[in-house]
């Protein structure tokens, strides 16, 4: 198969930087500021959040497109869409998917692996959001600890991304979802491995391409999906 063009490539990027959320970083604080617009009068305009990124702890402390696409969905959404429904979100690396369910009046527990906890609990705090967001340990694989109740709603993005960890984020998964369960999973694919994930999902999950999202066009030319799961009934 050809590959893209120079052209095409610089300008599907440039495409996709338009639909993401507005950008800006204090280099006296270290903050990374993000700014969402959206056409909801009860919410603040536009809906801003910060975060502190750190890549010490490895990949999971930067903000990848695919969590800011699937953050900006959630803001076009509104609150009726989140608020008051239990929500987990999965590998959250900078919680900034949770963060945003948090402030649109979800319940929310952001969850990573223990490394990434400090760098959650920091972001959860400057954001004011300690009353709605809780920060849980949950390594993919394990038990779901006892303080992380069953959820209406559960979000992941760029969790595809080791194939070792396929068969654990896919048995987290079905252990913490049943068939009422919503389930919106954000990808890049990247590699041909990545069938062999959708391979062991498809045992316990049937999905669809999200379909009502007008950036979905833009961010498809990027190979990134927004998809949304559902649990087989056993």
């Amino acid at each position: 198969m050809a590959s893209s063009s120079p052209s095409t490539t610089s300008s599907s990027s440039s495409d996709l930087l338009v639909v993401l959320p507005h950008q800006s970083h204090s280099i006296s604080n270290g903050i990374f500021h993000l700014s969402f617009s959206h056409p909801w009068q009860t919410l603040p305009h536009p809906l801003s959040i910060d975060l502190v990124l750190d890549a010490s702890p490895g990949c999971g402390g930067v903000a990848w497109p695919a969590g800011q696409i699937l953050a900006t969905y959630l803001v076009q959404k509104g609150s009726d869409f989140v608020s008051g429904r239990n929500t987990i979100e999965l590998g959250s690396g900078t919680g900034l998917v949770g963060l945003l369910a948090g402030i649109l009046g979800g319940k929310v527990w952001i969850t990573d692996q223990s490394p990434l906890l400090p760098i959650m609990g920091r972001n959860v705090f400057i954001n004011n959001l300690c009353n709605n967001v809780k920060v849980a340990e949950l390594n993919w694989g394990s038990p779901i600890p006892p303080e992380i109740p069953r959820p209406d709603l559960i979000l992941a993005a760029d969790c595809v991304y080791f194939e070792p960890t396929f068969p654990l984020l896919v048995q987290t998964l079905a252990d913490l979802a049943d068939a009422t369960t919503e389930i919106l999973f954000c990808y890049k694919k990247r590699r041909k491995a990545d069938k062999r994930f959708f391979a062991l999902l498809k045992k316990a999950f049937t999905w669809e391409e999200v379909q009502d999202d007008p950036n979905r066009s833009v961010y498809n030319r990027e190979a990134i999906t927004l998809l949304r799961l559902s649990k087989k009934l056993a």
